[in-house]
């Protein structure tokens, strides 16, 4: 690879984009996001976080509540590259201005940064734009990538200069775990990479600490044994149909990954007697069904607190898992299917025996089986999940501690 080549890709990628626009609903947010290059006032204190998407978003959220509360007179931009951050987090009250981020050629890197000026940037966990990080370098704008994992096959350890150019224009590299460090150390990055853990663990136990019951759930569950499954795909919610047709004295909790009408009116259609929360006023969905379907975004990581066994979709695409530690937090055992090899935190919780990958509806029905007709091994698996969130804490200090280590901001 080299920038020539890039920029090619870049614009080719842009222009697919365009074209996409014509029919997909995600690429015309996309296209029409872009549409007005943003402007800035100048002579202003900034604060720069850029996240991919909305699990990035989560990532970053406890640095940016820490650098409100901390340097409160800096203006936060947060700039997302995905519609699914940018549409759902573009009234977020945390930050001062929520922009996308323009397609990356060396025309608008100069423009934004010229514009935005900002005195520090913070970049959560990946995407390595190639002509915004080196430009910020070339510019003696510091910038930070906080949560950062490295795998041995990615690029960077490839021997290519132009990645290694990319990691470069990092100030300092904050990562999960030792072994990305010591990734970076085989190619000369030891002095600016800080063992630092994943803010998703600051960030669930915020949101578990600060979670108030739901009656209305609670009216559905009626003191049952429930099962929450969250961030779910079509080939987790088959299963899911499979389990509960023959175990019909459960309940069941699904918050699917999509709730647009046509794969709400799937799931409608899988499980036939489910309730919708939208249409649950009162007490009535728990004497109709057994099954309650969320069809909005934003209550999920407050449900998993009422679920006896929880399962978090994902497992089944190559993309992976979602997000497993807003189950766990609440020292719930999690299931999931047998994509999580990416996922530090899921290889940690099976190996604890916390959490159990499962490769079809026989092995959900094997695993959840087991579980939930023994009470005292379940709490004992759920003690396990809440003690790992709580011995994994702190990467937001780690990270806050250094930034005024280095007197990168003033107070």
């Amino acid at each position: 690879m080299n920038p020539f080549l890039y920029q090619f890709f870049v614009i080719i990628y842009s222009l697919g984009i365009h074209i996409a626009a014509l029919w997909n609903d995600k690429a015309r947010h996309w296209v029409a996001g872009r549409k007005y290059f943003p402007s800035f006032s100048p002579a202003q204190k900034r604060i720069w976080v850029h996240c991919a998407s909305l699990g990035e978003f989560e990532q970053g959220r406890p640095i940016i509540e820490a650098l409100r509360l901390t340097y409160p007179h800096y203006e936060i931009v947060l700039s997302f590259f995905s519609p699914s951050g940018y549409e759902i987090r573009k009234n977020y009250a945390g930050v001062d201005r929520v922009i996308y981020l323009p397609s990356d050629t060396k025309k608008n890197a100069n423009k934004l940064i010229k514009e935005m000026q900002p005195n520090l940037v913070v970049w959560v966990k990946y995407e390595y734009w190639y002509h915004y990080l080196t430009t910020l370098k070339e510019q003696q704008i510091p910038v930070l990538l906080v949560s950062a994992n490295f795998r041995k096959s990615q690029p960077f350890f490839s021997g290519n200069s132009f990645w290694k150019k990319i990691l470069h224009s990092f100030a300092h590299i904050f990562v999960q775990q030792a072994n990305s460090s010591q990734l970076l150390a085989n190619i000369g990055f030891d002095g600016n990479v800080t063992i630092a853990g994943d803010t998703r663990f600051d960030r669930v136990l915020t949101v578990a600490q600060g979670t108030e019951k739901i009656s209305t759930i609670e009216n559905f569950i009626q003191q049952k044994t429930t099962i929450v499954a969250g961030s779910t795909w079509k080939a987790d919610e088959q299963l899911l149909a499979v389990y509960m047709q023959k175990h019909p004295q459960y309940q069941l909790i699904i918050a699917p990954h999509e709730i647009h009408s046509q794969h709400i009116n799937d799931l409608l259609k899988l499980f036939p007697n489910a309730y919708l929360y939208s249409k649950m006023c009162d007490s009535t969905a728990a004497k109709t069904s057994n099954i309650l379907i969320i069809d909005n975004i934003g209550m999920l990581s407050k449900l998993y607190r009422y679920g006896h066994l929880t399962y978090v979709g994902g497992g089944f695409n190559p993309s992976g898992i979602h997000n497993i530690l807003e189950a766990a937090v609440f020292g719930k055992v999690v299931v999931f299917g047998p994509n999580y090899e990416k996922f530090a935190e899921a290889k940690a919780l099976v190996e604890a025996g916390a959490a159990f990958s499962i490769n079809d509806a026989l092995g959900f029905e094997t695993t959840a089986n087991s579980l939930l007709s023994n009470p005292q091994l379940l709490a004992s698996k759920n003690t396990v999940a809440k003690k790992y969130i709580e011995e994994n804490a702190g990467a937001t200090k780690k990270i806050m501690d250094y930034i005024y280590a280095k007197r990168l901001l003033t107070n």
